[in-house]
């Protein structure tokens, strides 16, 4: 094989992986906003579907893995193809642990009451909003490769830290009121410290978008 054809094959191979990590990212993206759906209008009946979704993800993270070694032994890569391999692994990873994440909060409705307060419920939902924000411009930075956005989205967690705080105090002050609440208010918290940490995940996937781009991790 000549040389032209054997760098023909490596592009295609990293634009393969490439291409996946996206398809990931816009499965796990409609995975949370499903998610998100279901626990504001207390779906029960969408679990299921979002447990399959869930499963779908998990797949992809197995086969982007899977490349990513074959890519490794394979064509040793070095400098930016080799930041690219690593980074794409880490990425994978968090969209995965986002999924699992997502999936987790839609299970935490089937034991709740179809009553719940529409104020706690509400503040909940602009937390949501906000994760699915953070998703979206986490996507795009990794699209773009662009530095600027990866360190906006990261500054971005900031904001999801604080209403993830508000959520919980509210859920809580819902708690102090009537203790028959506890059940569901427990699972609700869950909930809030869920979106927290699926925050937190995808300031890690910008973290690992500005290692491929420029060679090292944003300065905190």
């Amino acid at each position: 094989m000549s040389d032209e054809h054997i760098v023909k094959s490596y592009d295609e191979e990293l634009q393969h992986l490439n291409d996946s990590l996206v398809q990931m990212g816009s499965l796990t993206e409609k995975l949370l906003y499903d998610s998100m759906n279901a626990i504001t209008t207390v779906d029960k009946d969408a679990v299921s579907k979002i447990v399959e979704s869930d499963a779908k993800i998990n797949k992809f993270r197995s086969s982007i893995d899977q490349h990513i070694m074959t890519i490794l032994v394979k064509r040793s890569p070095v400098a930016i193809d080799l930041r690219y391999a690593i980074s794409t692994l880490k990425i994978s990873q968090d969209l995965e642990r986002i999924g699992d994440l997502a999936k987790g909060n839609a299970k935490k409705i089937l034991p709740l009451p179809d009553d719940l307060p529409p104020e706690m419920l509400k503040r909940i939902e602009s937390l949501g909003e906000m994760v699915q924000k953070q998703l979206k411009s986490t996507l795009d930075c990794f699209i773009e490769k662009s530095v600027q956005k990866s360190l906006d989205t990261i500054k971005s967690d900031e904001q999801v830290n604080d209403l993830a705080t508000a959520s919980i105090k509210e859920v809580l002050e819902f708690l102090s009121k009537d203790k028959k609440n506890l059940d569901f208010a427990t699972n609700l918290l869950f909930v809030c410290k869920n979106l927290e940490r699926a925050g937190d995940h995808l300031s890690r996937i910008c973290q690992n978008v500005h290692y491929l781009i420029e060679g090292d991790y944003p300065q905190k």
